[in-house]
């Protein structure tokens, strides 16, 4: 085996207390960094939860750990791709920044658990920099763009178009058919559409018309 190679599976000298705990307490406050760029950068959303904050957070202090747990080892390194590969996350993201953020938050904690603070630190006022930039170019899109998810369960039998063509024109601006699907074991069918509701016309009467329609079984609106 090459010097180089076999080297990097020799056990890597062992850090000191003080010091591992200085790197960790510094990705926890970058953590904190991150997730207040997050905020700073895209600002307070409709169906936003706290959820992905806390993530980005926890993630910077756990890839730091990860990057102490490894140090030079490439027998570690492989061992913890091994074992973490059995970890699957299924939520579906919605908004593709939301993903940068959360590779954000891995390279500053991995950048705190190999003691590049400084890089850390150069990196961080960049990409708030870009964020910032990024978020003026995107506002009078988004707002353009406004529009809610609509849910509606009908009964087999009925034609979705001559149904609800009437209330669609009173409320809505655009709708546009995004997803069909099955529901209560092919007793029913469940239709989502895109849709921007007129900026005069408000959300719990569309609901209720909706819902007093004949075969209309259920409604659901999700805004943003």
């Amino acid at each position: 085996m090459p010097e180089w190679l076999s080297g990097s599976f020799q056990p890597s000298e062992p850090l000191s207390v003080d010091l591992m705990v200085f790197r960790v307490s510094l990705a926890l406050l970058l953590g904190f960094v991150v997730a207040g760029v997050y905020v700073l950068g895209l600002g307070r959303r409709k169906n936003d939860t706290p959820s992905l904050t806390t993530t980005l957070v926890l993630l910077s202090v756990l890839i730091a750990l990860v990057t102490l747990v490894i140090g030079n080892s490439v027998a570690r390194a492989f061992g913890l791709v091994g074992a973490l590969s059995i970890v699957r996350f299924r939520t579906v993201v919605e908004d593709t920044r939301d993903t940068s953020f959360v590779i954000f938050a891995v390279v500053v904690g991995m950048a705190a658990g190999a003691g590049h603070a400084l890089l850390a630190a150069v990196s961080i006022p960049i990409v708030t920099v870009a964020v910032l930039v990024m978020r003026l170019f995107s506002m009078p899109a988004l707002e353009a763009v406004a529009a809610s998810n609509l849910t509606i369960r009908l009964g087999l039998g009925h034609d979705p178009e001559k149904l609800l063509a009437g209330t669609f024109g009173t409320y809505l601006d655009q709708s546009t058919l995004v997803a069909a699907a099955t529901a209560r074991q092919g007793a029913a069918i469940e239709l989502t559409y895109r849709v921007h509701l007129k900026k005069t016309a408000a959300t719990i009467p569309f609901i209720t018309d909706l819902n007093r329609l004949e075969g209309v079984q259920g409604v659901e609106l999700k805004q943003g």
